[in-house]
């Protein structure tokens, strides 16, 4: 039975927090000693061994929370996504508040070895060592915490799996959430509701969309670069009568996209293929779709992938750019959960960025459109249908990349409700020679 004492594991860290931020923490916290100490009604943080306490006390804050929640050293009882979303209102309190004074200091000092937490700092996950090696081998296509749960599930248990959460399209992007249901996602409380949310029928709307707002018909050639399961190519494919070629860099993911374009009899209407825009030589194409494929290039290579796409189009031909990106100003200091462990190759770049690069490209922009709010509904509804199966994913992709995968699903969805993160869709034409766009006709 827990109980709260004052001299307690819970007690202490509690009144620390306390102590340093002149802030009562909205959570209730328990130790691993069974004591318990906090709000009655807030979500509960398990502090499971005094290696999670020293690691915060290398870390503070955001990433030292991740690390000591994958290694399972802490943990969040109930709802992982609200009890983050407490976690995030207390933190931009305590953010608020001035640095450590040396009486802090040295009462974090005193908490630490009392609570027996004094050491080096620990050893970061595995998975987190494994994305830095990527990034420092300089691999392009290292796209951090959704990659690395899923990279390894090319056979059918993992495939059966990925369907299961994405829905029967496979789209591993964010979905387009009928008008009137976005605020079903949260109850009044600002709890998670369960709304019966249809997430294949809303992948089906966004494929549609993106369709029409490329000018989709039969005999129109697409090339969709970073096709992952194929959500777009077999859809424009099937439903629209459009030629393509889908670029993609996982055979894995190749070999899948192939089969599923052969079950349907589609197999001579599309060809994919091993590889990055770099290898395309055989355009011009009448449209190009980037479905939230992009994220992993520097400022830099973005001109230069802009660039690119611009000569692969022919005069009047359309690019759909959907992308992840952040609030413009300067970055947090230091590594977060999200530079670390979801985006590793860098930051994302500001919708300006994005919208520069494509004009610079000579590729004129028609449309912008924020499509914050559907991210969390999106995560969520990935995040349930993996809680749903908890059991096959801890065997196919494993508990440690299980918890990767889970935190970077309800962090990024507090990401996007608090405008940490957007998420927009860029529509662009190329023009012809004496300016027509063609987007009229």
């Amino acid at each position: 039975m827990a109980v709260e004492q004052g001299n307690g594991v819970a007690q202490r860290l509690y009144e620390l927090l306390v102590h340093l931020f002149d802030v009562e923490p909205p959570l209730r916290l328990a130790g691993w000693d069974g004591t318990e100490a906090g709000a009655a009604d807030g979500p509960t943080l398990r502090v499971h061994s005094r290696r999670a306490v020293r690691r915060l006390l290398w870390n503070p804050g955001e990433l030292g929370l991740a690390r000591a929640y994958i290694a399972g050293e802490i943990d969040v009882d109930g709802d992982l996504t609200e009890g983050l979303r407490v976690l995030a209102e207390y933190g931009s309190l305590v953010g608020a508040k001035p640095a450590l004074t040396a009486s802090g200091r040295r009462e974090v000092l005193r908490t630490a070895v009392l609570l027996g937490a004094v050491g080096p700092a620990p050893k970061a996950p595995p998975e987190e060592r494994i994305l830095s090696e990527g990034r420092r081998v300089g691999s392009r296509g290292a796209r951090g915490a959704r990659e690395l749960a899923v990279a390894d599930v090319p056979d059918d248990r993992g495939l059966a799996l990925m369907r299961f959460v994405l829905g029967e399209s496979l789209a591993y992007s964010c979905a387009y959430w009928a008008k009137g249901s976005l605020d079903l996602e949260r109850g009044a409380s600002g709890g998670a509701a369960q709304p019966d949310d249809d997430l294949d029928a809303a992948q089906r709307t966004k494929l549609d969309l993106i369709c029409d707002r490329l000018g989709l018909e039969p005999g129109v050639r697409l090339l969709d670069l970073g096709c992952g399961w194929g959500a777009l190519l077999v859809h424009a494919v099937r439903y629209r009568g459009v030629e393509a070629v889908g670029l993609v860099r996982s055979a894995d993911r190749a070999e899948v996209v192939r089969r599923r374009l052969g079950d349907l009899g589609l197999a001579d209407r599309a060809d994919v293929r091993l590889g990055d825009v770099d290898a395309v030589e055989d355009g011009p194409y009448d449209a190009i779709a980037a479905i939230e494929s992009l994220e992993h290039l520097a400022e830099a290579d973005l001109v230069e992938q802009m660039a690119g796409l611009q000569h692969l189009l022919r005069p009047g031909g359309r690019l759909l750019v959907q992308a992840l990106t952040r609030r413009p100003g300067p970055d947090q200091p230091g590594p977060t959960f999200m530079t670390a462990y979801v985006l590793p190759e860098g930051p994302l770049p500001p919708i300006g960025v994005l919208v520069s690069a494509v004009e610079d490209a000579g590729i004129e922009v028609r449309s912008v459109e924020s499509w914050r709010e559907h991210y969390p509904r999106t995560l969520q509804a990935w995040l349930r249908r993996v809680d749903q199966r908890l059991a096959a994913a801890t065997e196919v992709v494993g508990e440690t990349r299980l918890r990767v995968w889970r935190l970077s699903l309800a962090l990024s969805t507090v990401g996007f409700e608090r405008d940490r993160i957007g998420a927009h869709q860029l529509v662009a034409v190329r023009p012809h020679a004496d300016g027509r766009s063609g987007m009229l006709a």
